[in-house]
């Protein structure tokens, strides 16, 4: 099994799973200046280019931690950092999942106003392989520039690309901007979403109002699913779901992804917030 920050960047706030994948092969063409420019920018928090949509009030200046569970075990930790137009999340495997593939991944967004993702690093740790992923959306040109290297034999092993809208969302930016979004319960919304190899409209439906307990309390919320593993944007068969809570700040207490064997349930829930 392979944990992955990327493929899961199913968290608005947290974190996600994927069946661990084959070797690939290295491949001879070289990155193009414009994906290499995005870890630079990536890195830097707020460094998004100037604001070009309506004004949203987004959560920003906190730090959300999350548990990892996986086959009623205690599997990692999620910790998802959120300031204005940034946001990054670290992904940490514990206990028997360590021992059996560690992982340490670190998945970093940039946006512009309303959550449109211009640049995103996935620096992924797992097992014995160190990949550090780049993607740049560049708006103007409406196309995704994404560029995997292996970090230890300093070559690159995938740079492709897709059209993007002028506006398109990673997941976390998706899970961002559904916070900020009034859905209720038979109602839905529809977000296009990318991760710089694929691209693709994704509904995100409210299900129910639903009282959960999670380490950091109890939570009076709305359950969503997310259409994200839909064989266009995500190959992999499963359902996502996502409980927010009714409160102010619509805080993301619980996501959960089912699939099919050899993965099962993951669930992620809060247990702790603080200020950055």
């Amino acid at each position: 099994m392979r944990l992955t920050a990327g493929t899961l960047v199913f968290l608005s706030a947290c974190g996600c799973v994927a069946a661990q994948q084959a070797p690939k092969k290295p491949s001879s063409t070289a990155p193009s200046p414009a994906a290499n420019s995005a870890r630079e920018a990536a890195t830097q928090p707020g460094a998004a280019r100037p604001a070009t949509g309506p004004t949203i009030t987004k959560p920003s200046g906190q730090r959300l931690t999350y548990d990892v569970e996986w086959r009623l075990i205690h599997a990692g930790t999620a910790i998802v950092d959120e300031r204005a137009n940034w946001v990054q999340l670290k992904l940490e495997s514990a206990g028997l999942v360590s021992s059996l593939f560690k992982i340490s991944d670190t998945y970093t967004a940039n946006y512009d106003d309303p959550f449109c993702v211009t640049s995103s690093l996935l620096d992924s740790n797992e097992g014995k392989r160190h990949h550090e992923t780049q993607v740049l959306y560049d708006r103007v040109q409406g196309h995704a520039f994404f560029v995997e290297r292996d970090v230890q034999n300093n070559s690159a092993i995938r740079n492709t690309g897709v059209d993007v809208p002028a506006c398109v969302q990673d997941v976390l930016g998706a899970m961002l901007k559904l916070r900020t979004a009034t859905v209720d319960p038979g109602r839905g919304l529809q977000l296009f979403v990318s991760d710089g190899r694929r691209s693709g409209s994704v509904k995100v439906e409210g299900l129910e109002k639903e009282e959960i307990r999670t380490p950091a309390g109890l939570y009076k919320t709305t359950r969503y699913e997310a259409n994200l593993l839909n064989g266009v944007v995500y190959t992999r068969k499963g359902r996502v779901f996502v409980w927010l809570s009714d409160g102010e700040d619509r805080h993301v207490v619980q996501v959960q992804l089912r699939m099919n064997f050899p993965v099962g349930t993951v669930t992620l829930q809060l247990r702790k917030q603080e200020p950055l």
